[in-house]
């Protein structure tokens, strides 16, 4: 349990305020400890997949990778500490003109991103929210998403990730797709911004938002298998 997660519980379980071992005790234990009902305990495939979060990662840009790679890879869970994160969902509402932020689940992480080695993992996604306007400064974020394009392994973008491929600067010359309001994150860096639902270019593929995760997933599905096995690829 890190630090802000223990701030939060603190008033919870000790009436002055005042962090005790006692105290520290009591909120790694039953109502008071840390959890997530998603969790994956499978761990006995041959390939490993990275998924990205942070708190405020969109619920369906999480959730859809993780199910769908789930079933054929170790999906591992990398954020900006071994922790437990706040989903969000984004939604339409009345009076609003832009999107309504709600909360949605926690998940937990697996591995720090200070901890990956790129060479353990066959893919990345990049899920969208408002998560990556933040952990797109954490330079151990950026080392392991450079290192993905070096080594020429799948990468999945969807809607506001597109901010961590821009950081990183990896998508020069390439043709992207993402939700219009982050268009200039894309040119602004290089990108070559397309309205399609979904975009292909080398190793890296985009989608605009979670209406087209399911054309996303099973390109990007296609895009691992034949990383794994060249001579699956389809001329």
């Amino acid at each position: 349990m890190t630090l802000r997660r223990l701030l939060t519980c603190i008033s919870s379980v000790s009436s002055n305020n005042v962090l005790t071992a006692q105290t520290f005790e009591q909120m790694k234990q039953g109502k008071w400890a840390v959890r997530s009902s998603i969790k994956s305990a499978k761990t006995d495939f041959a390939h490993k997949v990275l998924i990205v979060v942070g708190d405020g990662a969109e619920v369906l840009d999480t959730m859809g990778p993780y199910y769908r790679l789930g079933e054929d890879y170790q999906v591992v869970i990398a954020a900006p500490e071994v922790d437990s994160y706040h989903l969000v969902t984004h939604e339409l509402d009345v009076g609003w003109d832009i999107t309504r932020e709600r909360s949605g689940y926690r998940i937990e992480s697996d591995i720090a991103f200070k901890d990956i080695n790129p060479d353990d993992y066959v893919a990345l996604v990049l899920p969208g929210g408002r998560a990556p306007e933040y952990i797109r400064y954490n330079q151990d974020l950026i080392r392991v998403t450079k290192a993905f394009f070096e080594r020429n392994k799948p990468v999945a973008s969807i809607c506001h990730g597109i901010e961590i491929l821009a950081t990183a600067g990896v998508i020069k010359g390439r043709k992207v797709t993402t939700i219009p309001k982050c268009r200039f994150d894309a040119t602004a860096c290089g990108g070559v911004y397309v309205t399609d639902p979904v975009v292909q270019d080398g190793n890296l593929i985009c989608a605009r938002g979670k209406k087209d995760i399911s054309a996303w997933m099973k390109q990007f599905a296609k895009m691992i298998k034949e990383h794994i096995c060249p001579t699956q690829k389809q001329k």
